[in-house]
């Protein structure tokens, strides 16, 4: 009997997963493919079968999920609702395995996913167990599978947190992009945004690598009562560097209502730095965002007396 193939779209959650999940099928023998990175045409095949409303994020991720389709077993497509009080993720989270269910429906595809909904009693690992179950493994080495993943997943962020420590070591212009990492790590949408910083002699980092449960506490900072996870620890993340960067650039994903909402908080409540607010919604081209990105970076230099 050959193992189970397990698709795992590269978009969403994925980048701040991908360690955890990775190990644990695999550990559990499964294969694992991952979808190509993002490209025009896997944006272009996810905003074909979204409904117009959906953000950015969501229509790339079906194009993700369509890239899968008749190359595995199971898409794994996850719903995490709440890790706590205050701590839930957008709704669309939720949403996303019923909706690439019902999307797909008549293409063959099996999808696998597990709950996250901490108030509701269902937590990571119990999620993973159940996901153990369905792939037709025992709870024993389910739970091994799950232990050796969460290792997997300290020593990758560990890893990323010491490439931000060097990055601050750097010469050069330190700009914080504010962002979701499936933003700034896309390589469609977030990665030409850091290619052409570095390439005008800045250096960026990201408000979302920051020791996590440091930036919950400090994310109380610019507001007590942010319910979202994600852009909690950006906000947190920002009040952690702020003091040593030179510009923040807000990276959102039209139309992001946590993002709208957190984002003119910031831009409200920071006003020691310049700021720039980019709000992309899948239009051809970059001339228009780079020229916004040489005028900011302008501004900055001209302000330290560099220009």
């Amino acid at each position: 009997m050959s193992p189970t193939t397990i698709g795992i779209p590269r978009g969403m959650l994925y980048y701040r997963y991908e360690a955890l999940w990775r190990t644990f099928f695999s550990e559990l023998g499964a294969n694992i493919v991952v979808s190509e990175p993002t490209t025009h045409r896997i944006a272009e095949e996810g905003m074909s079968v979204t409904i117009d409303e959906a953000c950015l994020s969501v229509k790339v991720f079906f194009g993700h999920v369509n890239n899968l389709l008749g190359r595995c077993d199971y898409i794994f497509v996850p719903r995490i609702s709440s890790f706590g009080r205050n701590r839930e993720l957008c709704p669309r989270f939720t949403a996303m395995y019923d909706v690439a269910k019902n999307m797909f429906r008549n293409s063959g595809q099996k999808f696998l996913t597990c709950n996250v909904d901490v108030p509701a009693g269902d937590n990571e690992k119990k999620a993973f167990l159940s996901l153990g179950q369905a792939l037709g493994c025992s709870a024993k080495s389910t739970i091994k599978a799950y232990k050796k993943a969460k290792k997997e997943e300290q020593r990758a962020y560990s890893d990323k947190l010491q490439k931000q420590k060097r990055l601050l070591e750097q010469d050069g212009l330190k700009i914080l992009i504010a962002g979701h990492d499936y933003l700034v790590e896309d390589a469609y949408i977030g990665k030409p945004i850091t290619d052409f910083l570095k390439k005008n002699g800045a250096v960026p980092l990201s408000a979302g690598i920051a020791d996590r449960d440091a930036a919950l506490n400090r994310s109380t900072e610019m507001s007590p009562t942010c319910k979202w996870q994600l852009n909690r620890e950006i906000i947190g993340g920002i009040a952690m560097y702020r003091d040593k960067i030179d510009g923040i650039i807000f990276l959102s994903a039209f139309p992001c209502g946590p993002d709208a909402m957190v984002n003119e908080l910031v831009l409200r409540r920071v006003d020691c730095l310049p700021m720039l607010n980019l709000v992309l919604d899948g239009q051809n081209g970059t001339a228009g965002t780079e020229t916004r990105l040489e005028s900011f970076l302008d501004i900055i230099r001209f302000k330290r007396g560099l220009l």
